[in-house]
Formats: C-alpha cells, sequence, structure tokens
C-alpha cells in the first residue's frame, strides 16, 4: 500500500515535500505532470493559511525557512508512522498484496533487477513493485525520506537511520570488445590507458570524480573523449569500439554472457573498488514483502562479492 495512492496524505503537503527536495516548483510541477501556477497555488493558499513563509529563494532556488524546516520534519515523521501502518496492514495480508518501492541505480536497473522481480515474482505474483532508476545519493535520501522501501546504490555515507543489509566490493574494469587491444589481457595497471580514449561517468553517477583523482595521483595523463550519466550509452560505445570505458561487471551481465565484451580488470592501489550497497530502513518500518525482495537481492550481491574475488 502506498499512504499517496491511497490519498492518506494531502496534496498540500506533497506539493510542498517535492518542492522542498527538488529547490524549484517547476521541476515539482514536472515531475506531478501538472502547471507549475498550480504548484505556485498551492504553496501560496498554504503559506496564507499559516501566516507564514515556508520559503526564500537563494540563487535561483528555493529554500526552506525555519517555518518551512518544521513543518518539513513533521511532514516526513507524519508519513513515516503512514508508511509504517500500511506495511502492518500489508502484514495482515501475508504476502499476496501490497507495494514495495526501490529505488536503484541504472547499472543495477540493468543487472541485478530484472533477474531478481523474476525470483520474487514466482513466489508473491501478488505483490506490486516500483522500480525507480537515479543517482545514488538519491536513491539512499529516497528511502531516508521515507519515498522507498529499499535502495542499492554505490559509494555513498551511509547514515546511521539506515540499514545496510549487503555489501559487495566490486573492481572496476575496462568494457573491451573481443579483438580489441585489451580484449585478452587478464588485468590492467592505470598505465596501460595512458594513450587510449577514455569515456567517463559524470559526476552525478559518482565514479568519474573517483577514475580522475587516480589518473591525477598516478600522473598518467588521461584523453578524455566522451562524459555521460548513461550506463546504457557507455556499453553502446564499447560494443561499437568508440572508447575506453570503465565500469564494474554490474549492469553489463548480458553482454558478457552472450561473448559481445569481454570485462578486463583494472588491478591498481590508486583506484579502490567500488562498493554496491542494499540498504532499507530500520527492521520495524520493514513490511514482509519489503524482507522478501531484500532477502533476493541481499544473496545476489553476496553473489557479486564471491565472483568479484576481492
Amino acid at each position: 500500500m502506498d499512504p499517496y495512492r491511497l490519498g492518506l496524505v494531502a496534496t498540500r503537503i506533497h506539493y510542498f515535500q517535492l518542492v522542498a527536495r527538488m529547490g524549484s516548483i517547476r521541476q515539482a510541477a514536472l515531475t506531478l505532470n501538472v502547471a507549475p501556477s498550480s504548484v505556485s497555488r498551492i504553496l501560496r493558499q498554504l503559506e496564507d493559511e499559516l501566516g507564514t513563509l515556508l520559503f526564500e529563494r537563494v540563487r535561483q532556488r528555493l529554500k526552506l525557512t525555519s517555518a518551512g524546516e518544521l513543518l518539513l520534519y513533521h511532514a516526513r515523521v507524519s508519513l513515516s508512522e503512514l508508511n509504517r501502518a500500511c506495511n502492518e496492514i500489508n502484514d495482515l495480508h501475508g504476502l499476496h498484496r501490497g507495494t514495495v518501492s526501490i529505488a536503484v541505480v541504472e547499472s543495477v536497473a540493468r543487472g541485478l533487477m530484472p533477474s531478481a522481480l523474476e525470483a520474487f515474482w514466482s513466489k508473491h505474483p501478488g505483490i506490486t513493485v516500483d522500480v525507480k532508476v537515479m543517482g545514488s545519493q538519491q536513491a539512499m535520501t529516497a528511502v531516508s525520506d521515507g519515498d522507498c522501501d529499499l535502495a542499492v546504490v554505490f559509494d555513498v555515507r551511509v547514515p546511521r537511520t539506515l540499514r545496510r543489509i549487503a555489501t559487495a566490493s566490486l573492481p572496476l574494469g575496462v568494457l573491451a570488445l573481443p579483438g580489441s587491444e585489451f580484449a585478452d589481457r587478464r588485468e590492467l595497471k592505470l598505465f596501460d590507458l595512458a594513450n587510449a580514449r577514455v569515456i567517463l561517468s559524470d559526476s552525478s553517477l559518482m565514479l568519474g570524480t573517483s577514475v580522475e583523482e587516480a589518473f591525477n595521483r598516478s600522473l598518467v595523463d588521461l584523453t578524455q573523449r566522451s562524459r555521460t550519466n548513461s550506463i546504457g550509452l557507455m556499453v553502446d560505445l564499447a560494443k561499437r569500439d568508440l572508447g575506453t570505458v570503465l565500469q564494474t561487471r554490474v549492469g553489463i551481465e548480458q553482454e558478457l554472457a552472450d561473448g559481445v565484451l569481454r570485462f578486463v580488470p583494472l588491478r591498481d592501489g590508486r583506484l579502490p573498488p567500488r562498493k554496491l550497497m542494499l540498504l532499507s530502513r530500520s527492521e520495524k518500518e520493514t513490511s514482509d514483502a519489503s524482507s522478501a525482495l531484500g532477502h533476493l537481492l541481499e544473496q545476489s550481491i553476496i553473489r557479486l562479492n564471491e565472483q568479484s574475488g576481492i
């Protein structure tokens, strides 16, 4: 059960929370698929009835006032309690009905999720699973704010309010086309990529910055061909041999199984492995359905850890 779908969260509070999270009426309106004027009008009505401003404009973004921060805090507490009530009601029905919401990074959506969902729905066909693809930091925040039950993310600092259910340390490597320069290598060092045209993840994927820092520490000149936040595009470019793509094995499982690409690990102390983590809220806030999906994903992440050889 979703408190928003059930109409348990007032429209004004829903709009207010979205604007607070995004810092923009326009972005909130796009998410809600309504006109920005509708969002502005509802916020203005809320401020008029409360008799105080909830937002102030700072550098082209909306920032919460003290009154706004107070309202947001209590709105989140209320939403957490509503989610808990919905989860407990779901539990009365066992695992025959209900909804699980999970936030994942794109590589996990391409890799781990299809097989996990197949296994989950074979056991619990009546459970709805909402999958939201976003960056690692946003996915963690979605769980922390009560918008999602679970998250699978890379390289975030986990707050004490969240549970880390499973972690895998995954080496970075080059996605090599069979027959290309690196395809038959067992492993690579950073200096092997000195003359390669590298396609990097941008900062929204958190990987791009760490790779550039590693190159800087190694004194190897980085020849950058492209930067993108799309794992799908990076894989397609690797398949066309249009550049040297650095990624983990997550998200390219099908290409590796089909022999379309090969994964050649980078073994270099200046480039630490990536941490893939499965996160959830506290155990008492987790429904039986969320726990069941979380258990399947936990097993998948444990297998990744065993396969990584780190």
